[in-house]
């Protein structure tokens, strides 16, 4: 069974209405947002649209069912952008449900992540109290931290309705370097230069088995000298090297997880540069390493799931099974948030 809410006071009468309920935006990660046996599916598409945006301040305002591509071609019209470079964009993807799985996408490498531009967010709680944290501005974000609680929560504390994030300018020109590296190791080796050079880049990528992807941004006389710079230190570990000049589509790609179509499993897992070697042993599908191997995003199938729980690797499904966080949250800290945002039990983890 699904209900739509469109506006704050019908998610509010849903929440009181129903004693079991599962949010969805966009639909864009079913593992997350189809609901299991016994639930309502509360469908927020129809809680959508800018509510405030100031370009001079770099900041908005919008409901949470809004969808991301709604958000940057807005943005874009002022030369402004979401610098975590939200996933999905391209099939759907929402601000809420962005926010409630923590995504963010390869950009995030040069200024952070979706947890350092969120602002502030207004939800209505288990109980149908509407509550806020945060604030609307960069210096003034008063009140209670809901708004970082709510990042990777899975819908688990309460529905989001509105959110309000800080924006950057969109650079003047970029580019990007593929550097193929004779190795894995050799690629490991490079990629750990690069993250500790102070080189601005906007991403750094690995595509397995060998593969370093380098996207700069910048004034366009100054991208040229950075490029032969950057060719000249990975030629030192054997890359051949090639400039991709127009490649705003191919970050798009990337962003939407193209590389990924095609397996039943879709899965994120937190990484680390040193734990790539361990990774690459497992049996995974396509692949890809963000923000200089922080992120991994893997498309699998039964098997590669079962390796990463036997690995005892965290990881969170965006598509394809139904049991989607490995492992589950710790009890302290879960518990004690659970009986104050949402005694009933009202919201589901996951």
């Amino acid at each position: 069974m699904e209900v739509r809410a469109s506006t704050l006071g019908e998610v509010v009468e849903a929440v009181r209405a129903y004693p079991r309920l599962r949010p969805k935006g966009g639909g864009t990660k079913p593992a997350l947002s189809a609901p299991r046996e016994g639930e309502v599916g509360l469908n927020l598409s129809g809680l959508s649209g800018i509510l405030e945006y100031t370009p001079e301040e770099f900041v908005f305002t919008a409901w949470a069912g809004t969808p991301i591509a709604e958000v940057e071609e807005a943005l874009r019209a002022h030369g402004q952008y979401l610098p975590f470079h939200p996933p999905l964009k391209g099939k759907g993807a929402t601000l809420g449900g962005t926010v409630a799985a923590g995504l963010s996408g390869p950009l995030r490498h040069r200024y952070g992540g979706l947890r350092d531009f969120l602002l502030g967010v207004r939800f209505v709680d288990g109980e149908g109290r509407v509550v806020r944290g945060g604030g609307k501005v960069v210096k003034n974000a008063a009140g209670f931290p809901f708004h970082r609680l709510m990042v990777g929560s899975l819908g688990a504390f309460g529905v989001m309705v509105e959110l309000s994030f800080k924006v950057f300018p969109y650079p003047r020109a970029t580019r990007t370097l593929r550097a193929k590296m004779p190795s894995l190791n050799e690629a490991l080796s490079a990629l750990e230069r690069l993250r500790l050079l102070p080189l601005d880049l906007l991403a750094l990528d690995l595509v397995p088995p060998a593969t370093l992807e380098l996207r700069l941004g910048g004034f366009p006389k100054s991208l040229k000298a950075r490029l032969e710079g950057l060719k000249a230190l990975l030629a030192q570990g054997g890359a051949q090297t090639e400039v991709l000049e127009e490649d705003g589509a191919h970050w798009e790609e990337v962003r939407d997880l193209r590389f990924l179509e095609g397996s039943p499993i879709w899965v994120k897992v937190p990484a680390k540069p040193q734990e790539v070697a361990r990774l690459e042993g497992l049996p995974l599908g396509p692949r890809r390493y963000l923000d200089g191997g922080e992120v991994l995003y893997a498309g699998t199938g039964p098997e590669g799931l079962e390796a990463l729980r036997r690995a005892g690797l965290p990881h969170l499904v965006l598509k394809g099974a139904e049991d989607p966080l490995y492992p589950p949250p710790p009890e302290a800290f879960f518990t004690k948030l659970k009986r104050a945002l949402d005694p009933r039990g009202c919201f589901p983890l996951g």
